[in-house]
């Protein structure tokens, strides 16, 4: 069998990740289904974090993120590369959240102790996830989101700026904003 990294685009480690994240969807498209392994590697901190800011709940975000790297397959033969795939990635995701808020009709928040982190993400204590849930509690759909994919997804502003189809002013005023009510929450204020 045929090795996913063999691909000229994945053996040159100076390219950059969105043409590598392509590479991968243009093999899934030429029906190599161990390519969905390597997108989703590469991709799940983002898609679970993205999609865990809209749900609110980690089961429903576990579910998506399944459902979303299937979509990402079966897709893959319509996707018109542009030099960054995750844009189309998270269209996937917020649309498959959205219709799982649709069938769930309600959005339920995260207790405390059911945070969970991909298992690449940096070790969070159980005091930390109590911290970091009553500092979101303040914040705002949009601000939870933006603060996620920031924070958590290691997405840069502009990036957050064009995924979410806002001006690059208006992501950074919100995530300065959220950071905030954060540290006031966090403070006792």
């Amino acid at each position: 069998m045929k090795s996913l990294f063999s691909t000229p685009a994945i053996e040159n480690r100076d390219v950059d990740k969105g043409a590598m994240l392509e590479s991968y969807i243009a093999a899934m498209a030429g029906g190599r289904k161990d390519a969905v392994a390597g997108l989703f590697q590469q991709t799940k901190a983002a898609v679970y974090g993205f999609s865990l800011s809209i749900l609110k709940n980690m089961h429903d975000a576990e579910d998506v993120l399944q459902d979303t790297y299937i979509r990402i397959f079966m897709a893959s033969g319509n996707y018109k590369p542009n030099g960054n795939p995750m844009p189309w990635i998270f269209t996937i995701t917020r649309n498959l959240s959205l219709m799982k808020l649709r069938e769930r009709k309600k959005i339920r928040i995260i207790p405390e102790e059911s945070w969970d982190w991909p298992d690449d993400s940096p070790q969070v204590t159980a005091e930390d996830k109590l911290v970091l849930s009553a500092a979101m509690e303040k914040l705002s759909e949009e601000e939870r989101q933006i603060i996620m994919l920031h924070a958590v997804a290691g997405f840069k502003h502009r990036e957050i700026a064009d995924l979410l189809d806002l001006p690059l002013s208006t992501v950074l005023s919100k995530y300065h904003r959220a950071l905030q009510k954060m540290r006031k929450r966090l403070q006792g204020e």
